[in-house]
Parts: C-alpha cells; sequence; structure tokens
C-alpha cells in the first residue's frame, strides 16, 4: 500500500519467502488472505501489488453518501418510520465501549467502522438500501486501506459515530445528516491523499526499476 512496490512487480513467493527468512508455506498464506481483502490482485503471470484506480473513488463514495444519507432521510421525510432504537442502540453501546479501550490503528479498523455504517442503515428500515452500501463497501474496502490510522485519528472517528448515533436516537435527524455527511467527506478526503501518495510511490518504484 506504500507503493514502495512497483505495481507492475510480481509478488514471488520464493522471493518473499527469500526476504522475511520463512518459507513459502506461511508467504503463500499471507497472499492468499491479502488476496481476498482486495489488496494484491491476480494478473497474467502471478499475483501484483493492488493499485487504487483513482477515476472510479469519487463515484463510489459519491454513492455512499448518497446511501447513508438517504436512510435518514426516509425517516425524516415519512412521518410514521422510525429507526430501530434496538439495532442503533447496541451499536452505539459498542461504541461506548470501543471509546474506552485502546484501539490500534490498523486495518481492521476499517472492518469495525464499516459495521457501523452499515448497522445505522439497517435501522433506518430498507433493507436495499443496505444491500447496495455492502456492494459498495466491497469495492471501496482496498483503498480506505490506505488510509493512515493514527491514534488520535482512530479517537476522533469513535466520538463522530458516537455523536451521530446520539443525535438519530434523540431524533435530531437534520444535524445528524449534516455530521454524517461531513464525517464521510472528510475520510473521503484522507483516503484519496493517501491513494495519490502510494501512487506516485509507486510510479517512482517502477522508475527505478527501468
Amino acid at each position: 500500500m506504500s507503493g514502495k512496490i512497483a505495481p507492475d512487480q510480481r509478488l514471488s513467493e520464493e522471493r518473499l519467502a527469500q526476504i522475511h527468512g520463512v518459507s513459502r508455506t506461511p508467504v503463500r498464506e499471507a497472499l492468499a488472505r491479502l488476496q481476498s481483502d482486495g489488496l494484491v490482485q491476480r494478473g497474467e503471470h502471478g499475483l501484483y501489488p493492488y493499485r487504487p484506480r483513482l477515476e472510479e473513488l469519487d463515484g463510489l463514495y459519491e454513492l455512499r453518501i448518497l446511501l447513508e444519507l438517504q436512510g435518514i432521510r426516509r425517516v425524516l421525510d415519512t412521518e410514521y418510520t422510525r429507526h430501530d432504537v434496538d439495532v442503533l442502540g447496541a451499536e452505539l453501546e459498542r461504541w461506548y465501549k470501543l471509546r474506552a479501550r485502546t484501539l490500534e490503528p490498523d486495518t481492521s479498523f476499517v472492518t469495525l467502522d464499516e459495521e457501523f455504517h452499515t448497522a445505522l442503515l439497517v435501522a433506518s428500515g430498507n433493507p436495499a438500501l443496505t444491500e447496495a452500501l455492502a456492494h459498495v463497501n466491497a469495492r471501496i474496502r482496498p483503498v480506505r486501506m490506505f488510509d493512515n490510522l493514527t491514534p488520535a485519528g482512530i479517537e476522533a472517528i469513535v466520538e463522530e459515530h458516537i455523536a451521530i448515533a446520539e443525535l438519530v436516537l434523540d431524533n435530531k435527524l437534520p444535524e445528524a445528516l449534516d455530521s454524517l455527511q461531513a464525517h464521510i467527506d472528510y475520510g473521503r478526503l484522507a483516503v484519496l491523499e493517501r491513494a495519490h501518495q502510494a501512487l506516485s510511490l509507486a510510479a517512482l518504484a517502477s522508475a527505478v526499476r527501468y
């Protein structure tokens, strides 16, 4: 993800085993996991580092924002529709507990973040919106791994999740709508910036090889 390996450089099991001083078995298992996470991709002659397609990102993030905001808008605009208090209340309790912990700034936090946004949309009561969001998340997940998470950044995200959920449960939906959009927009800009940096380093790595 750092871009230090050129995107056209094949990830050889034998070479990686030599570099890390291990047998080929753990290397093979690691590559399989990375491929399942979308962080390496299969090419004509083997596996290669994943590189984001920046031209697709804006459209995917635009769709993500539309889906998530629509979950709040449908409740806001419909007199007899309410968020599922049990679903969102349980998710909020989970984030209260996470706030009390020291979370490691690794890619597993991306999964936790996805689960919050999914729960928020599930609570709005439209399964079709949730299904569409799952599809979008699957496509942008590898790119979200480029986000340079820090302890301070994680603390900020946790607080924002809690604030958004509390606003929704308090039925302060216009404020929740604004907070959710700002929250996603900030994350989008951070990911795009990191992805641009990685692509620049990858281009440099390619130039050095040749």
